[in-house]
């Protein structure tokens, strides 16, 4: 059995080139391939494979923090429990906004809460209680959060990185391919191509601006330019879209004839409305 992962990371100064990598290490025999885009130039991909031994393991649960390995390491070595849940000690990087990468406040926090799951009832506290939204209205301009993770085929990836980098500005941005295999074609509301490579970006932050824009302004533009891009985007995140847009896209016509088949009554929400409605109106 299996218990370490070996890790390769490798750099890459330019986003054709780092996209051509990541294709061809799908192709090849590692267990896992992602990467992280630190900047234009700053472009790390990771292949990872199951080993039976390790000469050391890192360890990225307290003190040190995962994502800056990347730049600092060619090679390392996981246990396979702290590879799979490597990402969560940080939240990615989301941890900077609740002070957890500062070192004084990590300690404070201790290994047992440096996690999503605080993370997220801090969150969800401010959320409730409106802290940071009452800041933003005192610096003025514009703030909106823009928490995404969207799809978007490989071809077009080194051109969509370009539209992120010049007009939403977030970094790093994470990246792991997908190729949907043939039961694809079964998943209507969530239409991907069967035999085509996809890139999924992850990009989470709060952009501020000094000149005001209307509700979801950069989360529109980003919905744009992924259609733009032969993309899809993930629902769990902010959605902006027309609703004759959003039934193209999602499916619409086999949504509504499921719905008319187990809902018909109209006792839950569509689907639109519990994704978009709410934002729309606020339009």
């Amino acid at each position: 059995m299996s218990t370490f992962v070996a890790i390769a990371h490798r750099r890459f100064g330019d986003a054709a080139s780092f996209f051509a990598a990541l294709d061809a290490a799908c192709d090849g025999d590692a267990d896992f391939v992602d990467g992280v885009v630190f900047d234009r130039g700053t472009l790390v991909l990771t292949e990872a494979r199951f080993v039976a031994t390790a000469p050391a393991v890192s360890d990225y649960t307290f003190g040190r923090i995962y994502y800056r390995s990347l730049l600092e390491r060619t090679d390392d070595h996981l246990t396979a429990r702290d590879w799979l849940w490597r990402w969560d000690t940080d939240w990615f990087w989301c941890s900077k906004h609740v002070g957890a990468q500062h070192p004084l406040l990590r300690r404070l926090y201790g290994r047992r809460r440096l996690n999503s799951r605080t993370y997220q009832k801090i969150m969800r506290w401010n959320a409730r209680h409106g802290l940071t939204r009452a800041l933003d209205r005192l610096r003025g301009g514009h703030a909106e959060p823009v928490i995404q993770d969207v799809d978007i085929p490989i071809a077009n990836a080194a051109r969509f990185v370009d539209f992120l980098l010049a007009d939403i500005g977030i970094l790093p941005i994470w990246v792991c391919p997908i190729t949907p295999t043939a039961a694809a074609r079964r998943f209507v509301l969530y239409p991907l191509a069967t035999g085509t490579r996809y890139v999924n970006f992850g990009f989470w932050d709060v952009l501020h601006r000094r000149e005001r824009h209307p509700p979801g302004h950069f989360n529109r533009r980003i919905e744009r330019a992924v259609a733009a891009h032969g993309g899809i985007k993930s629902l769990y995140s902010d959605s902006y879209f027309e609703r004759a847009e959003f039934d193209r896209i999602y499916g619409g016509a086999a949504y509504r004839a499921l719905k008319a088949r187990y809902d018909p009554h109209g006792v839950f929400p569509e689907l639109y409305d519990k994704c978009v409605g709410r934002r729309a109106r606020a339009r």
